[in-house]
């Protein structure tokens, strides 16, 4: 892509509800707060929306209009996207090229879901894929990839535990997140299983959320007075198909993705801040600070445990209790996401804040299927 002849996008709104179970709340009531936040931060009026972008995996149709007729704002461009976990952050992609390329000035991205409608459990995947319809499941999945990480790199069950404290040591900060809730690592260890390794508190919740950005040519985000943060890079790729051996300890896809936004961006891993990554589980946190260069390979625990990626680290990572304490309603992770991290560079995350942020990332994944690492994965580059 040849980035000189895109215009700059600008992050100018944002707005977030505290994810958490709203079983008595439809999909609509769930996301019209967020995106009302949004635009009041930008300061624009809503007549100037061009177009909106709604990311949801299970919302159902027109997920879009409706949590915009709620607000009484209609008429203009209304695209739904669903890309699995990566639902949002695809919707955050294609809002920033519409921006980037001229065809909009002004557009809202929203994400949004409503998972208590299933009533608790596993997400409901697709049966006519072979794996899931012979009971394939993702803690399974990922449980998969935590043994033979271990086996690989050493690592042990208390080791892969710290991941989870270190997530709700940080969620307990965040008001947004689902649990806030400090947990030690006997209380990891000794929790209900859920499949070996992991007991519960290896596992992110489900539950409701939403989120929603403001996003502007930077003419425009100048010309408004604000204090924009500008997205310097956006990916999405999706996973190589093969029928034979993959290597289960290496994210793949994330890590090529993560090398063309890299590239797009013109930073490197030692320029990032903070970073929101896609934490579904305990073992992914650790293998996408390898996917992202943070670490070499097989090396993820050394990073957790020297605390570089702790608030207060080098490089802290998941600040807002990420997927396993901030919660994981999955078609509104992406845009939470790049709230979290827009805030953090803005220096108004609170306590949770990342001291000196100026340069963030964000990555969301979308799997389920035979024979890919994932089947989507987006990441976003952003910069003040």
């Amino acid at each position: 892509m040849n980035m000189k002849s895109l215009r700059e996008v600008c992050v100018v709104g944002t707005g977030m509800i505290p994810f958490g179970k709203y079983p008595d709340t439809t999909l609509a009531e769930i996301g019209w707060p967020a995106v009302k936040e949004a635009i009041a931060e930008s300061g624009l009026s809503p007549k100037r929306i061009d177009a909106v972008f709604c990311g949801t995996a299970l919302g159902g149709m027109l997920a879009g209009q409706r949590v915009m007729k709620t607000l009484g704002i209609s008429g203009m461009s209304i695209i739904n996207i669903e890309n699995a976990c990566s639902s949002s952050s695809s919707a955050l992609s294609l809002a920033w090229l519409s921006v980037a390329s001229g065809q909009h000035d002004v557009v809202v991205v929203i994400g949004v879901e409503k998972l208590t409608k299933f009533g608790g459990g596993v997400l409901p995947l697709e049966k006519e894929d072979w794996e899931v319809n012979q009971g394939m499941v993702m803690p399974a999945l990922y449980a998969m990839r935590a043994r033979r990480y271990m086996h690989e790199y050493g690592l042990t069950e208390r080791q892969l535990a710290e991941v989870s404290v270190k997530a709700h040591d940080h969620g307990a900060l965040n008001p947004n997140a689902q649990i806030r809730k400090r947990v030690t690592l006997d209380e990891v260890m000794n929790a209900r299983p859920v499949t070996d390794p992991f007991t519960l508190w290896h596992c992110c919740p489900t539950g409701d959320g939403a989120a929603a950005l403001v996003l502007t040519s930077g003419d425009v985000a100048r010309r408004n007075d604000t204090k924009p943060v500008r997205i310097v890079a956006s990916e999405v790729t999706s996973g190589l198909y093969t029928d034979g051996y993959r290597d289960m300890t290496w994210a793949e896809l994330t890590a090529r993705g993560a090398k063309h936004a890299f590239e797009m961006a013109g930073i490197g891993p030692e320029d990032v801040d903070v970073a929101e990554v896609h934490d579904a589980f305990t073992i992914a946190e650790l293998m996408y600070y390898e996917a992202f260069g943070f670490c070499a390979k097989g090396e993820g625990y050394g990073l957790l445990s020297s605390g570089a990626t702790s608030l207060g680290g080098k490089t802290p990572v998941n600040p807002s209790g990420g997927l396993l304490s901030r919660g994981h309603p999955i078609g509104a992770t992406g845009v939470a996401q790049a709230v979290e991290v827009s805030r953090q560079l803005q220096s108004r995350a609170g306590a949770h804040q990342v001291e000196g942020a100026l340069v963030g990332l964000t990555h969301a994944t979308g799997g389920g299927i035979a024979g890919l690492d994932h089947g989507a994965c987006s990441i976003h580059m952003f910069s003040r």
